[in-house]
């Protein structure tokens, strides 16, 4: 059996789904199929099941978040930014709250309700939807393309492909898109997890599990690269520092997470040999060196008998202080009056850059977004169209960008996809 239309969607995430919808809308007899039994199944678990849609700032600040591969983003986010996207979904009946840090959520606290509003807005506009159907390839034809699925053969003018990266695995993310698409020629970035959960075999890390830091600047640090002249563009990292990021860093059974790890794990993926890496991890990041180490002068001056440890920042919980004392060879009971200017400056070394190696990540399992993907080269930013194969669309996740936590990757597909429905 052979289905035509005018454009096929392939992957009903967040970019594939509006992506349909607007398709439909603009007057495009439009298909969306998904291997899985319902749609945005990736949403639905997002946010530990609230969906953090978007972040309160500027297409500038969603374009800081990307680093380097945010200038791709400047047309799908001027043809639907986080303004345009939080009144969108205003308008399809879901509130939204800022939360600490810009996150924007829908005010039930639900992704159940951001995906029935795109389901919603699907049919409205006249798209249809094939759940259950898994693709199996796209074939160029003289007019178009074919696409194959397990169930038929469709044809279709112009086909989007959405499918989404390789993270969280579980809700059919597996990585099919790339197959089909270097297929087709293009070079493919090697996927990596982002947003992921750091492993370490250091004991002393993991015996802090349960212990968080509420706020920290965490670093990762090429040790061979500390002091090296910067070469060409001017960098906004110190020599050696590949990137930092300040948040909340948790203490787990496996290694470190929260926030900031999360933020900073992409350059430790990124590392064919991550031990060569350190992670250093300041505890106050408020406090300069020079004003902690005034701080005990001055203590040392009014009460030389108290205890050090008692005196130093109370933001940093009793079972990791004797940990950055005993890695400082500061004994737990030294006072004051006894602590050496020797000793006094590896306390400090420890509470502003605490090394920890991490021998790798938790994986794709546990990856919020992929690294890596189809290379941006490849693909027209003014309309998501393929440089290569003419009428074949690309958008989210599948792409080589990655960004910040805190909604800039659900922006970045949802304009993504927009802007491919608007050009198609």
């Amino acid at each position: 059996m052979t289905d035509h239309w005018d454009a096929i969607v392939i992957g009903a995430g967040a970019a594939g789904l509006l992506a349909s919808a607007r398709l439909a809308e603009r007057g495009q007899r439009t298909l969306l199929v998904e291997k899985n039994r319902k749609p945005g199944v990736k949403i639905l678990i997002s946010g530990g099941t609230r969906c953090n849609l978007t972040h309160h700032c500027d297409a500038r600040g969603i374009i800081a978040a990307f680093g380097s591969a945010g200038n791709f983003l400047h047309s799908p986010l001027a043809a639907l930014g986080p303004r345009e996207l939080v009144e969108l979904f205003h308008a399809e009946g879901v509130p939204t709250k800022i939360e600490a840090y810009g996150k924007i959520f829908p005010s039930s606290d639900r992704a159940l309700d951001v995906v029935n509003a795109l389901v919603r807005r699907l049919h409205r506009c006249g798209a249809e939807l094939a759940l259950g159907e898994a693709v199996q390839g796209i074939e160029p034809t003289g007019d178009g393309f074919r696409v194959v699925t397990e169930l038929r053969t469709l044809n279709a003018a112009k086909v989007l492909v959405t499918t989404g990266g390789k993270s969280y695995p579980g809700c059919g993310t597996t990585g099919d898109g790339y197959r089909w698409l270097a297929q087709l020629g293009h070079t493919i970035r090697p996927p990596r997890p982002a947003l992921v959960p750091l492993t370490t075999d250091q004991e002393w890390v993991k015996s802090l599990a349960g212990i968080t830091i509420p706020d920290a600047m965490v670093r990762v640090v090429d040790p061979r690269l500390l002091g090296t002249p910067a070469k060409g563009k001017r960098r906004a990292l110190p020599p050696g520092v590949l990137i930092e990021r300040r948040g909340a860093v948790l203490f787990a059974h496996f290694g470190l997470t929260g926030p900031a790890i999360l933020d900073v794990s992409r350059a430790i993926t990124s590392s064919p040999n991550p031990r060569d890496l350190r992670l250093l991890i300041d505890f106050v990041p408020d406090t300069t060196p020079g004003e902690l180490d005034e701080r005990l002068r001055q203590a040392t001056v009014s009460d030389g008998k108290k205890l050090v440890i008692g005196v130093l920042p109370e933001v940093v919980p009793r079972r990791l202080l004797e940990y950055l004392f005993t890695h400082a060879e500061v004994p737990h009971d030294r006072r004051l009056s006894e602590l050496s200017k020797l000793e006094r400056a590896r306390l400090i070394e420890q509470f502003k850059g605490a090394p920890v190696i991490a021998n790798g990540s938790r994986g794709f399992e546990k990856a919020e977004v992929t690294a890596g993907g189809v290379s941006l080269d490849e693909v027209d930013s003014r309309t998501m169209q393929s440089k290569l194969v003419p009428n074949l669309y690309l958008a989210g996740e599948i792409l080589d960008f990655d960004g910040y936590i805190g909604g800039y990757n659900f922006q970045a597909a949802f304009s993504t996809g927009w802007l491919a429905a608007e050009s198609m």
